[in-house]
């Protein structure tokens, strides 16, 4: 297997390209020929992670005393946490520049043309090819109420004159059972000039929530999560087992193959069935069918990637490279009434279909 490589990390959406397709026709300028290439498969591997950053409250140690918390809920050290949530893979086809050949047609072929992708992938011959879109989710937006309050915002005077930590914490504390009684009076109908429309109600309980929110959090702590994606390149050759793509550290999150901080992250790849033999054999013979329309019949391949000992992925996939490439006589195209059309799969150079 040829070397993998980091590509890029992608916050939370994945970003997919079109496929842009050239039609290539078959003139007297060309002497009648279509140049395209075969492709090779790629595996992209997609690792989702999250980071998170944990930082204590300045009370922390007071969350039991002041307001019954249990210790386990109170973050009490700043930290970081890198979790790896998962693994998917999926496969491309990249232009083989080792794979080029030439479609030959007979001058007096009717308009022959060849479809081809901007990397010169063959995609049909004398038929238009439409590639398929991929879809994209798009996560709706969720209207809600942004307060930014901040913990000094909602406490009262005597918070700070307090001489003491200690005090500072019981003031906040105070304030905290203030508010969630003035929540209670508003839900069970108990509060002075409580607001009389639903819409009015529900600010009111948002802010009351949000001022809560930000005194409690000086005693737990906060915690804030990002996710991302991390993607690599493998271009498998051979059979690989427990190839190292990437270690994953609890502390630093992803890190190189041969950084011992991390616990690796490796990839099992093995044939599916036996290796076909290549169909061209002989010099001659290769001569001749030079001449053909040459295609891929791909190989398939398993593929297990694990993290230290624990399986997150197993899936079969076509491979090129496992596979065979097989010709077809050019004589099918030189019917003038009615030219043959021959749709590939662009990503395995794989005839999908041949229309007579």
């Amino acid at each position: 297997m040829k070397g993998y490589l980091f590509l890029f990390l992608l916050i939370s959406l994945g970003i997919h390209s079109q496929t842009n397709v050239i039609k290539m026709s078959a003139t007297k300028s060309t002497n009648y020929g279509v140049g395209y290439f075969l492709p090779k498969t790629v595996l992209i591997l997609e690792a989702n992670c999250s980071r998170t950053v944990r930082k204590s409250g300045i009370y922390a140690r007071y969350a039991e005393r002041f307001l019954r918390l249990d210790p386990q809920s109170v973050i009490m050290e700043d930290g970081i946490i890198c979790n790896l949530n998962g693994i998917k893979v999926r496969s491309s086809g990249v232009a083989d520049k080792r794979e080029g050949y030439l479609i030959e047609f007979k001058s007096k072929t009717t308009a022959p043309f060849v479809c081809l992708t901007e990397e010169g992938l063959i995609c049909a011959i004398n038929a238009d090819y439409i590639p398929e879109m991929p879809t994209v989710a798009v996560t709706p937006a969720v209207a809600g109420i942004t307060s930014t309050v901040g913990a000094g915002s909602v406490l009262a005077e005597e918070y700070f004159r307090a001489g003491s930590t200690m005090k500072m914490a019981e003031i906040a504390a105070k304030r905290i059972y203030e508010l969630r009684e003035s929540r209670n009076d508003l839900l069970t109908g108990n509060a002075d000039n409580a607001p009389r429309d639903g819409e009015g109600m529900r600010i009111v309980l948002a802010e009351l929530e949000s001022q809560e929110r930000a005194l409690t959090e000086l005693f737990t702590g906060t915690s804030t999560t990002e996710t991302f994606d991390a993607e690599f390149e493998i271009e498998p050759e051979t059979e690989v087992e427990k190839e190292v793509i990437f270690r994953f550290s609890k502390y630093n999150g992803i890190v190189d193959a041969d950084d011992l901080s991390g616990s690796p992250v490796y990839i099992n790849i093995r044939r599916a069935e036996e290796e076909a033999p290549e169909v061209i054999v002989d010099s001659r013979k290769k001569e001749k069918e030079s001449s053909g329309i040459v295609y891929n019949i791909p190989g398939k391949a398993s593929v297990e990637v694990y993290f230290g000992v624990n399986l997150l992925y197993k899936n079969t996939f076509q491979i090129v490279q496992f596979g065979r490439k097989q010709t077809l006589a050019t004589s099918l195209l030189e019917d003038r009434k009615a030219p043959v059309r021959i749709h590939f799969y662009p990503e395995t150079g794989a005839i999908k279909q041949i229309i007579r």
